[in-house]
């Protein structure tokens, strides 16, 4: 791992059971896995970062007859992935951590869905990690879709910041709007669409977050 992550790994261990029911309306989630199903050929190999349990997205992008490669730095996610959606591949990699090639590399991708991943790493790393999907991603062909990328995020000034979450604690980085556009730009990716929603999970009675998705291509 770039840094020493193991306590948001250990967090995410403890709370994965819980994760599906305290968030269990993922509209946004679905919409934007649905639209980057829907953009890509049948056999289309897409890569799941920060997959979690594999649901929603691992599942969807299966169903849909995409080959799934899911990566988490949670083993206890992971193992819940695998009985989530066995037709899906899993490994624990650290999202910070994803490359193409070399001894750990795990190939290139027509389509990537990175669903709230980027929030666990403090901001100086966040760049780096969309160059790195950017660098996964294979170029869209004349006639073809591909090179995609569905991204969300929190709308949120935050850089590694501790918060508790579902009865652990967690650091979590976020940008408002403008900057995560510009952020996303500046690793290769041009933003085709964007939406955004407002989104608070059953558990707490926090005000509700917005959500930004945003639906890139590989420029």
């Amino acid at each position: 791992m770039s840094v020493d992550r193991r306590g948001q790994a250990e967090a995410f261990d403890a709370i994965g059971r819980f994760y599906d029911d305290a968030f269990p309306h993922k509209e946004g989630q679905l919409a934007a896995g649905r639209r980057l199903a829907e953009a890509l050929p049948p056999g289309s190999r897409v890569l799941d970062a920060g997959c979690g349990t594999g649901l929603p997205t691992a599942r969807q992008l299966t169903e849909a007859g995409l080959t799934v490669l899911g990566t988490d730095i949670s083993a206890g996610m992971l193992e819940l992935a695998g009985k989530n959606v066995p037709a899906a591949e899993f490994r624990q990699i650290d999202i910070a951590d994803l490359r193409a090639d070399g001894p750990n590399g795990i190939g290139r991708f027509d389509g990537i869905a990175c669903f709230f991943s980027l929030l666990m790493l403090p901001r100086p790393e966040i760049p780096e990690a969309l160059r790195r999907l950017h660098g996964l991603l294979r170029p869209g062909t004349s006639g073809s879709e591909g090179g995609l990328l569905a991204l969300s995020m929190v709308e949120a000034d935050l850089d590694d910041a501790t918060i508790p979450f579902l009865g652990r604690t967690i650091r979590v980085s976020g940008y408002l709007g403008d900057e995560l556009r510009q952020v996303v730009r500046d690793a290769g990716f041009d933003i085709v669409d964007e939406t955004t929603y407002s989104y608070a999970p059953t558990s707490t009675d926090v005000p509700p977050e917005q959500q930004i998705f945003l639906h890139c291509r590989r420029g």
